[in-house]
């Protein structure tokens, strides 16, 4: 079964590709590619993130509070209405990451949180994270906003699973089309060449891992891709409004 509940800490660094394959390339010695990337290059992942009208969620997040939280449709791949995805509420309290997530059918998670009543339980689903779900969706009267997705390739350590390493490119966004099944178009969100590296453990890294960052001169940076997302939708808005302006 699936991993349903994780507790850890986060860092993210970005990287251009010269930088990428270096590091990559040493990681090895330490790291081994995940299940995914040993039958594919990469694997792509499909998320769809729920807010607000007025994007409270996103807009509390980058006001850089204690605690936050968001909520969001995850697929691996591009799903039909059957294929299983994860539903889940993704929080963070003083840097602690908490995820818990359940599956559930594509179509089954639409309506849930459309509707705000709970699917018919079946077996493949954790009945507690569904209550948790539920409860949030009390809270806050939720719309699909953004649909984001991306390309990974993940590695874990040899000797400790709770270090892993992910690299996400070809990061792509829409705030149209919201529909998880209708495919991974959209636009970009990085620069080309470029690469978003998250280094994801329960606790403290190993040495190893410091020294490594720490001789290849990487620095941890804020980026969200959902907040980077929602500051270029802002960015281009603005843009828009003074072009009209001035015509």
């Amino acid at each position: 079964m699936a991993i349903e509940v994780f507790n850890r800490y986060e860092n993210k660094y970005l990287l251009d590709n010269e930088a990428y394959y270096k590091f990559y390339n040493q990681l090895l010695e330490y790291m081994e590619l995940d299940d995914f990337n040993k039958q594919h290059e990469f694997y792509s992942i499909t998320n769809l993130y729920y807010d607000t009208e007025h994007n409270t969620l996103i807009r509390n997040s980058l006001a850089k509070p204690k605690y936050k939280e968001k909520l969001r449709l995850r697929a691996y791949g591009v799903p039909n209405q059957d294929t299983k995805v994860y539903l889940e509420i993704k929080k963070k309290v003083f840097g602690l990451v908490n995820k818990r997530r359940t599956s559930l059918k594509l179509n089954e998670a639409y309506d849930f949180v459309a509707t705000g009543m709970e699917p018919e339980f079946k077996d493949y689903m954790n009945k507690q994270v569904i209550e948790e779900i539920k409860y949030f969706l009390t809270r806050y009267d939720l719309q699909p906003k953004v649909y984001l997705s991306y390309d990974r390739k993940a590695l874990f350590c040899k000797n400790n699973r709770d270090l892993r390493i992910t690299f996400d490119t070809n990061i792509r966004s829409r705030r149209y089309d919201l529909k998880m099944e209708h495919g991974v178009h959209g636009e970009p969100l990085l620069e080309p060449g470029q690469w978003l590296m998250e280094v994801k453990a329960e606790n403290t890294i190993p040495v190893w891992l410091a020294k490594m960052l720490s001789e290849h001169q990487m620095y941890r940076t804020s980026f969200s891709k959902y907040g980077n997302e929602y500051k270029k939708m802002l960015k281009n808005s603005k843009t828009e409004r003074e072009s009209a302006l001035y015509a």
